[in-house]
């Protein structure tokens, strides 16, 4: 064991835990949703309060990762994570369900933050880059999440027994695989700059492109599992296979994804990637067989990974402004879209239906393609 754990290894183990645990919570979604008799749009409540405890805990989990390190702020984070995801799993009532869920985006949000900032540093001191290898093992992890919630619902496990196992048996070998001597940049000088800071110049239409990926994202995450049962009468354990389908195409894209780049560039691997997730999309809105709207979300898997890295990547290389604020005013309208799309698709469910609200995500796919050149690198 003590061979495994290098610096890569470590802030790997915990990009997976944090895919594992959010996947592990998209496939139990029908489950909770009936077992509290929720209306799609009290779920979208729900999950708005999910998405307002991440949105509050950035600034926050970002003053700590400079004070205290990343390496440190991201281990203690995962503990809590474990935690929040344990509340949900034992919830008696709404409201502690509502409490459960905002801790839940809390902890999953700051994670994020300070994870990717330690993955950054690692990236730094190895001098090559390992942050897309570190979004597919976030990607494996959500789909490892979800693939354990279809074996325990063929089990027949509750969603407390569910969710406690899991929390204990996925975060003891991560934390000892990342519990290593590492000693992050830390800084005395905290503050003083903006919360919040939206691209400018064609980083405005880059971040637009991340804004319409990440609500992709955010609704499968979230919908991909009621969305089968809701349109298919997929069981319980189809449906929450959707999410691990869609998670596996996103990790073999990833990971093929720096070949695919190089061969087409990043222009037309953009526009490739708006139509693959639109004919994703069709499929799934007008499959009329499980299997069929299966592989719907596996064309949206593959259409949708490689776009955050692009974005990204021309932000990085942006010769008007410094890389690090660029990546962050593109990263706040992708962070955006990832939170505001699961209580958008369920409010549209909830007063037209599951297939009208999933042709928004269709409309963003198009987005995608027609504003690809914006990713273009600069001459």
């Amino acid at each position: 064991m003590r061979s495994l754990r290098t610096p890569v290894v470590a802030v790997a183990a915990m990009f997976f835990l944090n895919g594992a645990f959010f996947g592990g919570w998209a496939s139990r979604i029908p489950s909770i949703k009936e077992g509290f008799g929720l209306s799609p749009d009290a779920l979208g409540l729900l999950l708005l309060l999910l998405a307002a405890g991440a949105i509050v805990s950035f600034p926050f989990a970002g003053a700590a990762t400079d004070r205290y390190g990343a390496a440190r702020v991201t281990w203690w984070l995962a503990v809590f994570y474990a935690a929040a995801l344990m509340m949900i799993g034992v919830a008696p009532e709404i409201w502690f369900l509502a409490i459960a869920l905002f801790l839940f985006g809390v902890t999953h949000g700051a994670m994020d933050v300070a994870m990717n900032a330690w993955g950054a540093e690692v990236e730094r001191r190895a001098r090559r880059p390992i942050l897309s290898m570190l979004h597919a093992i976030f990607s494996l992890g959500a789909g490892v999440g979800a693939a354990f919630g279809v074996g325990v619902l063929k089990l027949d496990w509750s969603v407390t027994q569910h969710f406690l196992s899991f929390a204990v048996l996925a975060t003891l070998p991560c934390m000892v695989l990342a519990n290593i001597d590492w000693t992050s940049d830390t800084s005395a000088k905290i503050g003083g700059g903006r919360l919040f800071n939206l691209p400018k110049g064609v980083l405005i239409l880059v971040g637009i492109i991340a804004f319409c990926s990440a609500m992709g994202e955010g609704a499968m995450a979230d919908w991909s599992a009621v969305f089968l049962v809701e349109t298919v009468a997929a069981s319980e354990s189809q449906a929450a296979a959707g999410y691990a389908v869609f998670s596996v195409a996103m990790v073999l894209a990833r990971l093929l994804g720096h070949r695919v780049i190089q061969s087409l560039g990043a222009f037309r691997t953009t526009q490739l990637s708006g139509v693959t997730a639109l004919i994703g999309i069709l499929l799934a809105v007008f499959g009329a067989s499980v299997f069929v709207v299966l592989c719907g979300y596996a064309f949206m898997g593959l259409g949708f990974a490689l776009i955050m890295p692009l974005a990204f990547s021309k932000a990085a290389n942006d010769p008007d402004q410094p890389s690090g604020t660029a990546i962050a005013s593109v990263a706040t309208l992708g962070y955006g879209g990832l939170l505001l799309g699961p209580p958008i698709i369920g409010f549209l469910a909830e007063y037209t239906s599951f297939e009208t609200s999933f042709l928004l995500l269709a409309l963003l796919a198009v987005m995608i393609s027609l504003l690809a050149k914006a990713v273009q690198p600069a001459p």
